[in-house]
């Protein structure tokens, strides 16, 4: 979060952002009533299990509600700049 952001929806948004912290779960549920079975740590994951490879948080932008990668938002901010 040391890159200026700019929203790539509204493209007016420099400085008003959520960012949303995305803490993974890794769970087992039965697939009939949806209720959890089991829970995984990230060491004990069965191997039939693959771990969350995705961001560790997003970003939203106040003013238009946008939710995307941070990569979106520096990346629109370099274009705007060139």
């Amino acid at each position: 979060m040391t890159s200026p952001y700019l929203c790539p929806n509204c493209k007016t948004n420099r400085s008003r952002f959520n960012i949303i912290e995305q803490v993974p779960k890794s769970v087992k549920l039965d697939p009939h009533s949806g209720e959890v079975l089991n829970e995984f740590s990230s060491e004990t994951l069965d191997a039939f299990h693959i771990p969350y490879k995705g961001p560790s948080y997003k970003v939203q932008c106040a003013t238009c509600g946008l939710i995307e990668e941070e990569r979106s938002f520096i990346k629109r901010a370099e274009y705007q700049k060139g």
